[in-house]
């Protein structure tokens, strides 16, 4: 390892709450370790880390992002998500690789919505020229973390929202039986509702979407009109 990898093993591992990992390890259905720090915590970590090490070099990155994920407890993961973040506007379309990595491995909702919406997003709104190379083979993808991530790329978009792509994209995925494709769905739909709402309503109502999709796509809607 290198000496920056070592100082963070050194602070986290020195903060370890066994007894608190284990609702954490259950709450993400035992699919990973933790070491038991809460986010209040690991905050107070991130920052303690940067004040003492700083961040680490730009041309070390990848390759410590990679071994933070492979550690075994989330922390880890979460941390490397927060280096990217900090690096966010430095990253050129070279780092898609290493984010199709990321969703790709050890996914979940905690870390895949993350990258989709902060780095995957922010990646292709500043570099449009390679959305569709690079959205293509993940739309076709059979990996629902991949597809979850075309659906939720443009969150943040609003107003800048490419409006027919993400209606191609609910299409492709509308008929399917997985649980965070149709919560995908539904939240992509919410989140523009509050830009354009009469699309929305309008979409809704002439498309087949799950149960599950379509309360999502107006629960917001709904909830105002109350």
């Amino acid at each position: 390892m290198t000496p920056y990898l070592d100082a963070i093993q050194h602070l986290y591992s020195a903060q370890a709450d066994p007894e608190a990992a284990v609702p954490m390890k259950k709450y993400m259905r035992n699919q990973f370790e933790f070491l038991g720090i809460k986010t209040p915590a690991t905050k107070a970590l991130f920052k303690q880390l940067v004040a003492n090490h700083g961040l680490p070099p730009l041309d070390q990155l990848d390759a410590i992002v990679r071994t933070l994920w492979s550690w075994p407890e989330r922390e880890y993961q979460y941390l490397a998500l927060n280096f990217l973040d900090k690096y966010q506007k430095q990253l050129t379309p070279d780092w898609v690789p290493l984010l199709e990595y990321l969703v790709t491995t050890k996914s979940w909702w905690d870390t895949v919505d993350a990258i989709a919406n902060h780095n995957v997003g922010k990646l292709l709104q500043k570099y449009p020229e390679i959305r569709d190379r690079t959205l293509t083979p993940w739309r076709q993808s059979d990996h629902i973390w991949l597809r979850r991530t075309t659906i939720l790329f443009q969150l943040g978009y609003k107003a800048e929202t490419d409006v027919p792509l993400l209606w191609a994209i609910v299409a492709e995925n509308q008929a399917s039986d997985e649980f965070f494709i149709q919560k995908a769905i539904g939240w992509a739909l919410r989140e523009y509702s509050k830009t354009d709402a009469d699309a929305v309503k309008a979409l809704v109502a002439a498309t087949q979407l799950a149960p599950l999709s379509r309360r999502e796509a107006l629960k917001w809607l709904n909830r105002k009109a109350q």
